[in-house]
């Protein structure tokens, strides 16, 4: 990238790069801050984009994906936009089929079940070209962004998206998924492997289209206990990073800050910070003072206002705003929701968390 902020695709230079200089652990004059599904059911306006197609339609559509990434930021003075997309479409580019059912979430209907189910999947060198699409859409949003505020691309963390293909959906319990870990440890590893090789040329070819940071989402993590954390997430969280890292080098890109978010995951904390993220994003679980001295001045972190907040008056959600700003600090700090937005939350309550954030990020810096 030159140094100018044109890519070498020729994207437009970036305005505003508080959210990156957040990441990096730079000082920013004023906390950034963006919404985990800021894209959501919560704008009349996705609702309304997204009636004309079901929902994977959406994600292959870059011009659908570019439109609903846009929409948070002409109502709210976010600081990032995240790409439209699912973490799901990397099982579905190993072959395996996937739907969305209104009300009910994803449903895989042939689950892997068995260990020979694992030769039905794609090789996972495969996966880039099946996602070109998202790669399409992050390079559209990037040009009509026009350097507003950065693009972050995301992922699924492997065993994340192990438990979904395995339980094929949602679970309470995960107790499909963990039963191949305590009974099938060598086949749980060949999956979560595949998913890693997957997942790394796939991160890789987000920045190479144009995201300007990535975001690892191991939101499973808390159906995992520290042990079995330790041995089937974090190895190969761990590899992510250090993989996606030497592939951009490899490939003369710029580094981008790398973002891990393991929900329910505060046993690990101190791991995560060393897992090579410049990022540790926090849910609503976690103490801010606390995480902060648990992971010390090595790491920026990113959370973590309980989603439900949102429902509060805006004098509430200012005051909650105020004393989450005054626990984490004034800089390597990253605001944003301990988990996404709701589909039923009013969407003048996130321009006030927004708002809140900045305000009140001013004003701790003035004293």
């Amino acid at each position: 990238m030159e140094a100018n902020g044109l890519g070498s695709q020729g994207f437009p230079e970036l305005k505003n790069d508080t959210f990156l200089r957040a990441a990096w652990g730079e000082d920013t004059d004023y906390t950034p801050v963006w919404c985990m599904r800021q894209a959501g059911r919560y704008l009349p306006e996705f609702r309304e984009t997204r009636a004309a197609q079901d929902f994977f339609s959406t994600c292959r559509s870059p011009e659908a994906c570019c439109e609903l990434t846009l929409q948070p930021l002409r109502r709210f003075p976010l600081d990032a936009a995240i790409i439209f997309s699912d973490i799901l479409v990397v099982p579905q580019a190993l072959g395996m089929e996937v739907t969305m059912v209104p009300g009910k979430g994803p449903s895989f209907p042939e689950p892997l079940r068995e260990e020979r189910d694992l030769e039905r999947l794609r090789d996972p060198a495969t996966v880039t070209s099946e996602l070109s699409y998202v790669f399409q859409a992050i390079t559209l949003t990037r040009q009509q962004l026009a350097g507003r505020v950065p693009l972050i691309g995301f992922a699924g963390a492997p065993w994340t998206l192990m438990t979904y293909m395995i339980e094929g959906g949602g679970s309470s319990t995960m107790a499909q998924a963990k039963r191949w870990l305590y009974q099938k440890p060598q086949a749980s590893h060949q999956l979560l492997r595949i998913l890693t090789d997957a997942l790394v040329p796939y991160l890789v070819g987000q920045v190479a289209a144009g995201a300007q940071a990535l975001q690892l989402f191991e939101s499973h993590a808390g159906h995992l206990g520290p042990q079995l954390f330790s041995k089937f997430a974090l190895p190969y969280i761990r590899d992510v990073a250090k993989r996606v890292k030497a592939r951009l080098q490899e490939a003369g890109l710029a580094p981008v800050p790398m973002i891990i978010f393991a929900k329910d995951g505060h046993f690990a904390l101190e791991e995560l910070a060393h897992a090579g993220y410049e990022v540790v994003g926090l849910d609503w679980t976690v103490a801010p003072k606390k995480a902060r001295e648990r992971v010390g001045k090595t790491v920026t972190l990113q959370g973590n206002l309980d989603p439900c907040a949102l429902y509060a008056s805006k004098e509430e959600i200012g005051r909650l705003v105020q004393q989450m700003l005054d626990d984490f600090g004034s800089q390597r700090y990253i605001a944003n929701l301990g988990h996404g937005l709701y589909p039923d939350m009013d969407p003048e309550h996130v321009g006030a968390f927004v708002d809140a954030v900045h305000r009140h990020s001013r004003l701790l810096r003035q004293n």
